[in-house]
């Protein structure tokens, strides 16, 4: 038996130790078999341990819940990562309330120097399924691994997508590996599984999906990654967590604009809105972003679905600018709509947020370049 694995897994189980106060002992300690042969005074002075906590690692006893954890791994081909080993994802590294112990079922590798994750809401939109397949296509030039949650709509389309096109992807999940949640997607996790992606989750096997699990998830979703891409979603949910985590630990997030009526399009734009995410509108734009090498621009672009998904009135306008061929002022165009001057505005903000059109001086726009 892999004695110090023993120890490791016994840590995240011990009461009211979470991984912040684990990673202290860690560091200061050296190791977790040396947490366990401490003695309480010296565990009490470690800072943020304090008393209980010590007599809590002092207390326990059940090694054995730990080594039935050890031999579900091994029976199920399950990696333990613990933090201070070389396997253990380094962009989660620098997250300081990083899982000291991570549980990993796959192949793909999570030190590519290229981890995206793509979230959005469970109730996607037909426009959210498109751009996500099609950027996903598109990012296929550059060969990154695709993170997401597992959950229905957005994730789950980014996970396919993702295995389509051949690129790995990597599930995280809000419970042990026990347990697939949502059910429906069982055989969608087997195809990760078997894919060259994987699944990963920082619960032991028994730890159900809990309400509480799922920030904890898409704390590491945010860290893991190097980028966060948020393509639909309210203003409240799991992706504007997942997005906030995101900024605060320096990641770079980026957000799809979508209608500025439409409820699932809303926490993008407040996003956007407020400068913690960069308004996304093709692959080519993320990797540059990114400073990722020079690379043929991909032949798919997300520009057709953002079209199809236009209302009558913002093709009218379109249409009408395509026909003029130069700047328009506002008048010209509720006139030629017959809107008023609010409701121009307001699809005309869209259409500015979809890159569609520019803005100029006196109340005048024109299209972009690319149309």
């Amino acid at each position: 038996m892999n004695h110090e694995l023993l120890y490791q897994v016994a840590l995240t189980q011990v009461p009211e130790l979470g991984p912040v106060h684990a990673r202290l002992l860690i560091e200061k300690l050296g190791s977790a078999s040396q947490v366990f042969k401490a003695r309480k005074k010296e565990l009490g002075s470690v800072p943020g341990i304090g008393e209980t906590r010590a007599g809590q690692i002092k207390a326990f006893r059940d090694f054995t819940l730990a080594e039935k954890e050890m031999a579900f791994c091994h029976k199920h081909s399950i990696q333990p990562l613990f933090i201070t080993e070389p396997d253990y994802p380094q962009q989660l590294t620098h997250c300081y309330d990083a899982p000291v112990l991570l549980y990993y079922r796959g192949t793909a590798a999570l030190h590519n120097n290229k981890i995206i994750s793509i979230i959005g809401t469970r109730s996607n939109t037909s426009y959210g399924k498109q751009v996500t397949e099609e950027l996903v296509e598109a990012l296929k030039a550059w060969q990154p691994l695709i993170i997401s949650g597992l959950a229905f709509g957005i994730d789950a389309i980014a996970h396919k997508a993702a295995l389509k096109q051949q690129l790995s992807t990597v599930g995280v999940l809000a419970h042990g590996f026990n347990t697939i949640y949502p059910a429906q997607h069982q055989a969608l996790a087997r195809e990760l599984v078997e894919q060259q992606g994987g699944l990963l989750t920082e619960f032991g096997k028994n730890i159900l999906p809990d309400k509480h699990n799922f920030p904890r998830r898409n704390r590491i979703v945010a860290g893991l990654s190097h980028a966060t891409i948020v393509i639909e979603t309210a203003v409240k949910g799991g992706s504007m967590i997942t997005a906030t985590l995101a900024c605060g630990y320096n990641r770079d997030v980026f957000a799809v604009p979508g209608r500025t009526s439409d409820t699932r399009s809303s926490g993008c734009l407040q996003l956007i809105q407020q400068n913690k995410a960069i308004l996304l509108t093709d692959a080519t734009q993320l990797a540059e972003t990114m400073g990722w090498e020079a690379i043929k621009k991909p032949a798919v672009k997300m520009q057709p679905a953002l079209f199809a998904s236009l209302s009558g009135e913002e093709k009218n306008i379109l249409a009408f600018m395509q026909e003029k061929r130069s700047p328009v002022r506002l008048d010209e165009i509720c006139r030629q709509t017959a809107l008023t001057h609010s409701a121009a505005m307001t699809i005309l903000l869209n259409l500015e947020l979809l890159k569609l059109i520019v803005s100029l001086p006196g109340n005048r726009y024109q299209l972009t370049s690319d149309n």
